[in-house]
């Protein structure tokens, strides 16, 4: 399995978290099977998270970042919140997670990668799969 995959921001929590090796080796190698797509929204969390709750030092969470932008980043625009709002009535699903599956769906990707979703479920002709399950 390959190709590009959007990525939610537990998967890349993990990759950097060295509480849970399993799941920290799963999200590592996450990186080298699929072509990984964030959306800015991915980055804001993921950049919260790891200072916050793992205490990376701001510098070194800025650093992890700035080498994650080099990967596609899909921008939150007015009509991306438009649709997530729509997406999750629909689904009834919470709104920021809502707004992943509709980043996803901008950048074209068919794989969302979340343990927050259920997996094997199919959004918006998104397939969730939690590579943790």
């Amino acid at each position: 399995m390959s190709g590009e995959a959007f990525f939610d921001s537990n998967v890349l929590v993990y990759a950097y978290d060295g509480a849970d090796a399993r799941k920290q080796r799963i999200a590592r190698g996450l990186i080298d099977v699929y072509s990984p797509v964030f959306s800015a929204q991915v980055l804001s969390e993921f950049y919260w998270v790891v200072t916050r709750k793992l205490a990376v030092p701001a510098a070194k969470a800025e650093a992890a970042v700035a080498k994650l932008r080099a990967f596609p980043v899909q921008p939150i625009t007015a009509a991306l919140v438009a649709a997530a709002i729509h997406t999750a009535r629909r689904h009834r699903l919470a709104y920021w997670d809502a707004l992943i599956v509709e980043a996803a769906v901008g950048a074209g990707c068919s794989v969302l990668l979340s343990e927050d979703l259920a997996t094997g479920s199919a959004i918006r002709g998104v397939m969730v799969a939690n590579p943790f399950a």
